[in-house]
């Protein structure tokens, strides 16, 4: 008697499934932003169709197989956008919830609901926040390894 064991390794990637992946992210300078290849991380684990991920990154995973290895480029299209001009405001110091340095993160209530907001100058009088994505406008180059499909 023998047992039949289903070969993931020719099965490809397809929309609903559950993919776990190493990759490492960069920009076209290539300045790293982030990596589960880093000591002490796992790879990502993730359910594709869901809209957990960057449109580029998931559709770079289709029709990949375990153990495949591949490089893909995203454009801001695919990513998190272009960079918006108008999601950058300058708003009076005593707005702000205390002392705030270039780069504190914040969150403003707005009508549309919470907003992410990123310091980006501090002027005398004012502090000049930008609510892009901090990869807003920028082409996104992944080296994405396969690990599992389920």
């Amino acid at each position: 008697m023998f047992i039949v064991k289903k070969n993931n390794k020719m099965k490809k990637v397809q929309l609903g499934d559950t993919v776990t992946v190493h990759y490492t992210g960069r920009l076209e300078n290539g300045d790293v932003f982030d990596s589960s290849m880093v000591e002490g991380r796992q790879p990502l684990t993730t359910k594709l169709g869901e809209g957990q991920l960057i449109k580029g990154f998931e559709n770079g995973l289709l029709e990949m197989s375990i153990g495949d290895k591949k490089t893909i480029e995203i454009s801001h299209e695919d990513a998190y956008g272009p960079y918006n001009d108008y999601m950058v405001q300058e708003v009076e110091k005593d707005k702000m919830p205390g002392d705030v340095e270039v780069g504190t993160p914040l969150q403003a209530d707005t009508q549309m609901g919470p907003v992410n907001f990123i310091v980006k100058e501090i002027k005398e009088s004012t502090v000049v926040l930008d609510g892009n994505h901090p990869l807003a406008g920028e082409k996104l180059i992944f080296d994405l390894e396969l690990v599992e499909i389920n």
